[in-house]
């Protein structure tokens, strides 16, 4: 999956590329790049309700990277995986042979120590390019920006000396699908998801605030991780005072000013009490779950 204004350079068979400039949809298909007619829709997934998700009963234990997990996050392919850890103040990857599938899931023994950042992550990010990756610590109320020289490897990452101070106590980060919006998370009073504008795609130097939040509170007062769905219509919330993935729609892509709950949610305490992390498949398809009470990701099916 790529985003960007300039046509991706080496595709594989089957590439999705969201052409900003154009607001296109592309796919690589017989050595060319070919438009997907999407209608009135801007494409993307939509779960109508989130409460009819079920268990997979596939797990992936991360105890032996470390304890206390806070974020996990995967490659727009499904074939990586990464997880912040706050005792070892690192990021692991890991590898999925096949995409999405936790079953298939093992340690890459490739990890970079965020010590010298902030000695709590909390939330993880990469750009749809893998060439991006977004850490938000918890210690210093920060969200700091790193570059993969190799997208996906995070052998290649290193710290762009580039970070942003969203506001105290700050839990998860997110961003849209361009990369010129980013939210984080209050884990605070008030408990809320808090929206921010990026005037460069991808560039945290570039940040400022939107003065835009939702309050989670009435739902979860510790709303540690979050996700968008494709065209920002939807959103996901969780965290451990309610053991709950909350759903809330939003009826202008991205924009928090127009949120409201659903009315949807989805009990996770069967398999995680301290539940700090939510993601997405790209097709929706499949959700994760992480929490630092078992350290495991959770695999369920979401009935798209």
């Amino acid at each position: 999956y790529y985003s960007s204004g300039t046509e991706p350079t080496s595709p594989k068979n089957g590439a999705i590329w969201w052409d900003s400039t154009n607001s296109k949809v592309m796919v690589y298909i017989a050595a060319e790049f070919k438009e997907v007619e999407l209608g009135a829709s801007t494409g993307g997934w939509t779960i109508p309700d989130i409460s009819a998700a079920t268990y997979d009963s596939v797990s992936f234990d991360t105890t032996s990277q470390g304890t206390n997990m806070n974020s996990v996050f995967f490659s727009s392919d499904g074939t990586k995986m990464y997880t912040a850890c706050h005792t070892q103040d690192s990021v692991f990857q890991y590898s999925l042979t096949s995409a999405f599938d936790l079953s298939t899931a093992s340690y890459d023994s490739v990890f970079l120590s965020i010590a010298s950042q902030d000695s709590y992550p909390k939330g993880l990010f990469f750009s749809s390019d893998g060439t991006k990756m977004y850490m938000s610590g918890d210690a210093n109320d920060k969200v700091y920006q790193y570059s993969l020289s190799t997208a996906w490897d995070l052998s290649t990452a290193s710290y762009d000396s580039v970070n942003y101070s969203p506001h105290t106590n700050v839990g998860g980060v997110d961003f849209n699908t361009d990369g010129t919006k980013m939210y984080t998370s209050n884990l605070a009073s008030p408990a809320s998801i808090n929206q921010h504008t990026l005037s460069t795609a991808w560039d945290l130097s570039t940040a400022s605030n939107d003065s835009v939040s939702l309050n989670t509170s009435s739902q979860e007062s510790q709303p540690w991780g979050f996700a968008f769905n494709p065209d920002g219509t939807q959103m996901f919330v969780t965290g451990y005072s309610s053991d709950d993935v909350h759903q809330y729609t939003l009826s202008t892509g991205f924009d928090l000013s127009t949120a409201s709950y659903s009315n949807y949610s989805f009990y996770v305490n069967s398999q995680e009490d301290k539940p700090t992390s939510v993601r997405f498949s790209l097709d929706g398809s499949k959700m994760f779950i992480l929490g630092f009470s078992l350290e495991d990701v959770f695999q369920y099916s979401t009935g798209l």
